[in-house]
């Protein structure tokens, strides 16, 4: 489970871009756009993606999954700390000021 208080923003070394609907994120490493390690986001993973353009704690997270899609607040807390682990496992995501 992800700290509540804590800020989660979006990697600088990666680049985005929606295209038809969906959201690709592609890992920058050494200067270059790493295609191998190619990320695609559901429609609720490309809700929480734009929302960490700026710092969110994991409860703005979840309000805002809930404000937009019809979910539980509970199953909304899963999907956000669901994403954070992974997409921090994978270098996407990490917390404010790491």
């Amino acid at each position: 489970m992800n700290p509540p208080s804590a800020q989660y923003v979006r990697s600088a070394s990666v680049v985005s871009r929606v295209i038809a609907g969906e959201t690709l994120i592609v890992p920058v490493r050494r200067g270059t756009a790493d295609l191998a390690s190619l990320y695609s986001f559901n429609p609720a993973g490309s809700t929480i993606w734009q929302a960490l353009d700026q710092p969110r704690t994991v409860e703005e997270l979840a309000n805002l999954l809930t404000e937009t899609f019809d979910v539980t607040p509970e199953k909304a807390r899963q999907d956000v700390d669901t994403f954070l682990s992974e997409a921090g496992a994978m270098g996407l995501v990490h917390t404010k000021g790491h």
